[in-house]
């Protein structure tokens, strides 16, 4: 089967023909580049998810990723960002060895059926040529023997006719002759023509148009064949991943299969273990002798002056206890001075008013008292947020020995701050080392350098040793404190209400040695600055919009007092304050100097005008 013979008479078709060939591949090589580009996308999108959930450096969610799910989660983001990189690559093999060849490849179809469609033209023109000198001999042979049959009968007519003269007979006859001799040359002319025409068309029909038309058809297999050849490519370059891919998909099934729910709620146990122990019984109070309450060594308050522990609503191993009491009132109730305010001074002079500590013997309102109190009046709407503000210079940064954190907690950020430090002196020693090599160097060959340039150097990096190894004692000596007073570790550091025990502790302690003890680590009655903390992480979200303590009326203190103690202000002779709770019998009263600063003065300290429209307003002086 060759074109030139079956379809010798189809020039035209055929070069239509062609160029929808290379209209198709030109449209098959778009496809590949818009999947190319869909690849692309869908690899981009694929990344910026991974992007989008993978956790960000030194945040909580980064911590979140301990679990073996949040792990399993994690590895599948990474497979996923993996997966993205086969589709890329997918994109790149597409366009480098399809998208590119194929263009190239069109190029150069494209001159090559130009080139031989030329050469069809080319045929066809001289074959027209050689048709049309044909047409022209033939009409000139047939125009010159009908003049020449014309010149005949002329002469006959002349002969025939008695009338005319001799000459004009000769020359009708020498005209006719001549006419007769223009035919014969025509003739011979026209069949000379008439061999040549058709030696061409043979030529053209048989060899020229065959060879062109043959030429064509093969040039149209091989763009065929080249379809063929991209469309497997196409598919190969798809199968070439899959197993990558396939790798990929492994890896999250691994990954899913590593997921240990008991691992995961160890974590959760070792996050947010305290160390604290349940509270034991509150045993029974007997009012029925007011004045003379009995009260045990688990109920709500003990007195400070006989050393045992007294219960803290700050924890976080109490907050359970309290879920009727209003959490501003409460807050209220424990951030207000626990012992008796001070009386005011004999002598109006300000530098006579004494400010210090009271006496150990003077025993603190019982907490259960004010508790009591509590319950028995009507709360009142409070902002935490402003309680807050008025705290925030009270509360102060982080303590170094981590004493506000749970025992469980403050024993893994110190053994974390233990393992930093001891990472730290290994750094500064390798250092040393390599110091100490370079100046033995320097003392072997003095021509590459100066030891004693060194000697600046290492004293400076041993000083840092010195320091850090000082750093690293005194967060051993917290670790080892808390890890003795852990109950899994001793027996004798039972905690009572889920507080520890003051160990060897004198039976009589003052307010401030009961709070905190001298390293600043947890104690019998840990501070009132850990409970306001611990309350304030809790319920910030919840009083975060609430509006500050309305004032109800204002104050102009007698004397100067100098608030040194937790939960108090100074106030300045004369000064004039905002009140915002009155004395609630415990002879403090709370007021406001600005919207950061505000706490509790003894009402005997200043004189108190309330509003007249605020319940049971009254002058204290």
């Amino acid at each position: 089967m060759s074109w030139g013979i079956e379809l010798w008479d189809q020039f035209d078709n055929l070069e239509k023909h062609t160029q929808w060939g290379i209209d198709i591949l030109e449209k098959y090589i778009k496809f590949v580049k818009e999947r190319t580009e869909i690849e692309l996308s869908y690899a981009k999108q694929l990344r910026n998810l991974s992007k989008k959930y993978q956790p960000k450096k030194n945040s909580k969610e980064e911590e979140e990723y301990r679990y073996t799910a949040c792990k399993a989660f994690l590895s599948t983001l990474n497979e996923m960002n993996d997966y993205a990189g086969q589709h890329e690559v997918i994109s790149e093999n597409m366009t480098s060895q399809i998208i590119v060849e194929l263009a190239r490849y069109v190029q150069e179809l494209k001159q090559e059926r130009k080139s031989h469609f030329h050469d069809g033209r080319k045929a066809q023109q001289h074959i027209e040529t050689c048709w049309k000198q044909l047409e022209s001999s033939k009409r000139r042979f047939e125009r010159d023997c009908k003049e020449a049959d014309r010149a005949q009968q002329y002469f006959e007519k002349m002969d025939a006719d008695i009338n005319v003269t001799k000459a004009d007979v000769e020359k009708a006859r020498q005209q006719a002759q001549t006419r007769h001799q223009m035919a014969e040359e025509s003739k011979a002319d026209y069949s000379s023509v008439l061999q040549k025409f058709n030696h061409e068309q043979h030529e053209y029909y048989h060899t020229h148009i065959p060879n062109i038309f043959q030429k064509i058809q093969e040039m149209e297999e091989r763009r065929i064949v080249r379809i063929g050849e991209s469309v497997k490519t196409y598919a190969e370059l798809d199968r070439q991943v899959i197993p990558i891919i396939g790798k990929c998909l492994d890896g999250i099934v691994k990954a899913a299969e590593s997921i240990d729910p008991k691992n995961d709620s160890q974590l959760v146990v070792e996050a947010y273990k305290s160390g604290f122990e349940p509270p034991g019984d509150i045993e029974f109070e007997d009012y029925t002798q007011p004045m003379k309450r009995t009260v045990s060594d688990n109920s709500l308050s003990n007195s400070r002056g006989e050393g045992k522990s007294e219960l803290k609503f700050g924890g976080k191993s109490k907050g359970k206890l309290w879920p009727f009491i209003k959490k501003n009132k409460l807050m209220s109730l424990l951030t207000s001075p626990h012992q008796p305010p001070p009386p005011p001074p004999a002598s109006a002079s300000p530098s006579a008013v004494p400010n210090g500590p009271q006496s150990p013997k003077q025993q603190k309102e019982p907490l259960s008292h004010r508790f009591n109190e509590f319950m028995t009046s009507k709360p009142k709407i409070h902002c935490f947020r402003s309680l807050k503000r008025g705290l925030s210079l009270k509360l102060g940064a982080t303590p170094e020995d981590f004493s506000n954190l749970p025992p469980e907690q403050r024993r893994k950020k110190l053994q974390q701050k233990v393992d930093e430090l001891n990472k730290e002196i290994q750094k500064e020693m390798d250092q040393r080392d390599a110091i100490t090599k370079m100046k033995d160097v320097y003392l072997k060959n003095p021509q590459m350098g100066d030891p004693s340039s060194l000697d600046h150097k290492l004293a400076e990096v041993s000083q840092n040793i010195e320091k850090l190894r000082l750093e690293a004692q005194k967060f051993e000596a917290w670790l080892a404190e808390v890890e003795g007073r852990l109950p899994a570790r001793s027996d004798q550091a039972r905690r009572q209400s889920g507080m520890y025990e003051t160990q060897n502790a004198p039976s009589v302690n003052n307010c401030a040695q009961d709070r905190e003890s001298p390293d600043g680590s947890y104690t019998e009655e840990q501070s009132q600055e850990s409970e306001v903390k611990v309350l304030a992480t809790d319920f910030d979200d919840e009083f975060d919009d609430e509006e500050p303590l309305p004032a109800i009326g204002t104050c102009k203190a007698l004397y100067t007092f100098e608030g040194q103690n937790e939960g108090t202000i100074s106030v300045v002779e004369g000064e004039t304050l905002y009140v915002i709770e009155e004395d609630k019998g415990d002879g403090w009263t709370r007021i406001r100097r600005n919207e950061d600063e505000e706490g509790y003065v003894p009402t005997s300290y200043v004189e108190v005008y309330l509003d007249k429209n605020a319940k049971g307003a009254k002058t204290y002086i």
